[in-house]
């Protein structure tokens, strides 16, 4: 049985919300807590016939046994003032949109992190970026960070071209209410919806991510330097071993 113990919270404009953001659950054992406080008498009753009934000669075995009674009879009573009340905290993230304005929700920064793009594909940080970008939040009060500690070209060409893939990804996600952001795992399923319309934009966009993880797997592949533009120029005399921040 569970009991909920909510918070009152205020907002600026003096009306209460529907539900709350956030609120305590408590789990309510009385079985827990008998069979708990039985094994707590079971052991003090052990350590007081130990302690009244000392042998004339006590051996080492004895004082072994005694610590050892000590010890987890002591344990267990930490454990029961742990575990009396168990108790977690419940988020209500679906009243942010219902109580709050769009102005008045907090700035959020996400700082995606990568090193090199052997070991982490620029993929998953292309999709993990993706995922970040077309969540159910305003666009003006969400920033995305990627810190590249292996000033990788081919990391920052696959950002580019993500960026690029974002103008239509986050859309599409709004509009149909994506629940799974990540288009590599998006697309590993059939569409759940047989809507002619739907139909045509998924495949399209289905398209256009199969287009560009191609273009990120080719500069995988080959030579980055010879990418034509400015944002490259910086990458040309880096090597793994000497990287500078960027």
């Amino acid at each position: 049985m569970r009991s909920r113990a909510s918070a009152t919270v205020f907002m600026a404009n003096g009306r209460l919300p529907r539900r709350p953001l956030q609120e305590r659950v408590t789990e309510k054992q009385t079985w827990r807590r008998v069979a708990n406080l039985v094994i707590l008498f079971l052991l003090l009753s052990l350590l007081s016939y130990r302690l009244s009934s000392l042998p004339i000669r006590r051996s080492t075995i004895w004082f072994l046994a005694l610590f050892s009674e000590l010890c987890f009879t002591f344990l267990w009573f930490l454990y029961l003032n742990v575990s009396w009340t168990p108790a977690f905290y419940a988020t209500h993230p679906d009243s942010l949109s219902t109580e709050l304005g769009k102005d008045e929700l907090p700035a959020v920064d996400v700082f995606v992190t990568t090193a090199d793009p052997m070991l982490e594909p620029p993929l998953i940080t292309v999709n993990t970026v993706l995922s970040l970008l077309a969540v159910e939040y305003p666009a003006d009060r969400l920033a995305c960070y990627v810190s590249d500690d292996g000033g990788s070209p081919v990391t920052c060409f696959a950002l580019v071209e993500a960026a690029k893939f974002a103008e239509m990804w986050v859309p599409f996600c709004k509009r149909y209410n994506v629940q799974v952001r990540a288009p590599f795992m998006y697309f590993s399923s059939d569409p759940e919806s047989s809507e002619l319309i739907f139909q045509r934009e998924w495949k399209e966009m289905k398209m256009k991510y199969a287009e560009m993880k191609e273009r990120i797997e080719n500069a995988m592949q080959n030579n980055l330097s010879l990418v034509e533009g400015e944002d490259f120029i910086e990458f040309l005399n880096i090597e793994r071993e000497t990287t500078q921040a960027l």
